[in-house]
């Protein structure tokens, strides 16, 4: 799979980084979306370990970004984006984490609660048994399990969803040995407390924005990074979840808080 589309004219100053990991495609709506104005890049990680992806980013960035690049990314592509602003600061100007997932473990069983809360009782069975096959490497049908995940997980990430713009996973197809590889690894960051300490390195202005339906909880975000981190601060979008740019009733006011803070970047 080619590791990357653009949007718009250069120069690529910003770049919008997928989750997942392994649903490459699904932040094609936003770099759709802010190209009326830049030139945008839309990176497709392919590695299947942690640093395999960090090392294809910032490969990417050096060789089709105007440098320092403002990172937006999404869920894991949020993680993702940190790790290449704390080992790469020179590249990076700004760094803006959409629905960033929880940066200290005591926050990861609230999120596990919320999502199986909002399931029937056979959905929440089926959630975890795909967990468990997921972390297992000998499981086959990886893919089909993490598309299955997604479907799952839109239920319990959305307020008030819009369709699906044709820009999510199934664009270039959901990637299950990605997913258990490199998250296995970033779990494990987290959970030695590696992940967090690393914002000490990080040397540019950090934006979170976060949905307040969002099932990964704004504090696991706000109160850890703050820190750490010597320029960061927290805009909480009301009646959303973890998608922005699907959410009926969140969508502009995600857009114009996204524009606002990449024309203050430029």
């Amino acid at each position: 799979m080619h590791n990357l589309r653009s949007y718009g004219a250069p120069p690529y100053r910003v770049a919008v980084i997928h989750g997942g990991p392994g649903a490459a495609g699904e932040v094609a709506p936003v770099a759709r979306e802010l190209s009326a104005e830049r030139g945008v890049l839309e990176p497709l990680q392919t590695a299947h370990s942690l640093q395999g992806q960090v090392e294809e980013l910032r490969a990417v960035l050096e060789t089709h970004a105007a440098l320092p690049v403002t990172l937006v990314g999404h869920s894991w592509g949020a993680w993702l984006a940190y790790l290449v602003a704390a080992q790469y600061p020179a590249l990076v100007g700004k760094l803006i984490l959409v629905s960033s997932g929880a940066f200290e473990e005591a926050y990861v069983a609230q999120l596990q609660a919320t999502r199986l809360g909002r399931l029937s009782e056979r959905e929440r069975a089926e959630w975890q048994a795909i967990l468990r096959a997921l972390d297992d490497p000998a499981s086959p049908e990886k893919d089909r399990l993490l598309a299955r995940l997604g479907a799952l997980a839109a239920r319990t990430d959305s307020y008030d969803p819009l369709p699906d713009e044709g820009g999510g996973p199934d664009a270039t197809g959901v990637q299950g040995d990605i997913y258990q590889r490199v998250w296995q690894a970033a779990a494990e960051l987290r959970r030695s407390g590696e992940l967090l300490a690393l914002g000490a390195r990080v040397r540019c202005p950090v934006v979170a924005i976060h949905g307040d339906y969002d099932p990964s909880p704004v504090e696991g975000v706000y109160k850890p990074l703050s820190t750490v981190l010597q320029y960061f601060r927290l805009i909480l979008l009301e009646r959303c979840g973890h998608t922005p740019w699907l959410e009926r009733q969140a969508r502009e006011a995600f857009y114009c808080v996204l524009r606002e803070e990449l024309d203050a970047r430029e």
